[in-house]
């Protein structure tokens, strides 16, 4: 139960970024690179206080604080999905998106010698189905760029959670990839400058900030405490569930409609994630 509970909220952070994502850049209240910088640095500012006056087991083990390599994981992941969705549909962006998701984790868990059962890749079918035919409407030819930058995006975004899996100490490991994020947000954000993109209104920079602190910086800690109890698929698998959550919320506080398209996707999605993440 504790962790469904977790899960459950890890999800939910996560497709409450994606609303706030699409807020913010959807209604040009911000420039990308604004975002992303505003985004990390917030995270940093309070997941690194936390992590001092959080007692966390093994908090003084060599390793446990963060890495370099998660943390470029982490700015590929927000840069690229961010600058990606200026010339990419909300569709396809999530499909090219969630696809190198599961691409890179699920090869890697079969690359170390995970082999999931033939219910899980019936699962994983089923559920992707109904991710197709949730974004349906939006998918058309994608812009090369955009697509390859998703495409990054979501093999970082996997990476990052691959390099999670064994984190002891969620929140001094988020803290410290978040902190290791700011002086490559700080050179994006000087480029931006130099280049003359840049952008805020008042309320694009709070809803940056309440990305990074809320659903980025302690979503992520959360993530990072599930991981070490779910397999490589089950973690890939688990995140389809993002984009009906997302489409939900958007029913929700954005007033768009529930279509039976939306349902049946929707169905389709938790079936498959419910065969998928089964165990045997």
């Amino acid at each position: 139960m504790q962790l469904f509970v977790l899960t459950a909220a890890t999800l939910t952070a996560f497709a409450a970024n994606s609303l706030l994502c699409r807020m913010a850049l959807g209604g040009d209240l911000i420039d990308p690179v604004t975002f992303t910088t505003v985004r990390l640095l917030s995270g940093a500012a309070v997941l690194v206080p936390l992590a001092r006056f959080t007692l966390e087991p093994a908090a003084a083990i060599e390793g446990t604080r963060g890495s370099w390599a998660s943390a470029m994981a982490l700015f590929a992941y927000a840069i690229a999905f961010s600058l990606a969705y200026i010339s990419l549909p909300a569709g396809i962006g999530a499909l090219i998106l969630f696809g190198a998701v599961q691409a890179t984790m699920i090869g890697f868990g079969l690359w170390s010698g995970e082999r999931p059962q033939p219910v899980q890749w019936i699962g994983l079918s089923v559920a992707l189905a109904g991710l197709v035919w949730l974004v349906w409407p939006g998918i058309s030819a994608p812009d090369p760029v955009g697509a390859a930058l998703m495409g990054v995006s979501g093999f970082a975004w996997g990476c990052y959670s691959l390099r999670g899996r064994g984190a002891l100490t969620p929140i001094a490991s988020t803290a410290g990839n978040f902190a290791r994020t700011v002086p490559m947000a700080a050179a994006a954000a000087v480029a931006a400058i130099v280049v003359g993109s840049v952008h805020a209104e008042r309320s694009g920079v709070l809803l940056a900030m309440v990305s990074g602190v809320l659903t980025s910086g302690l979503g992520y800690v959360l993530w990072y405490r599930v991981l070490r109890s779910l397999s490589t698929t089950q973690a890939a698998v688990l995140q389809l569930l993002v984009p009906v959550l997302a489409a939900l919320g958007g029913v929700l506080f954005l007033a768009e409609v529930v279509s039976l398209r939306l349902v049946v996707a929707s169905l389709s999605i938790l079936g498959g994630v419910a065969l998928a993440v089964r165990r045997s």
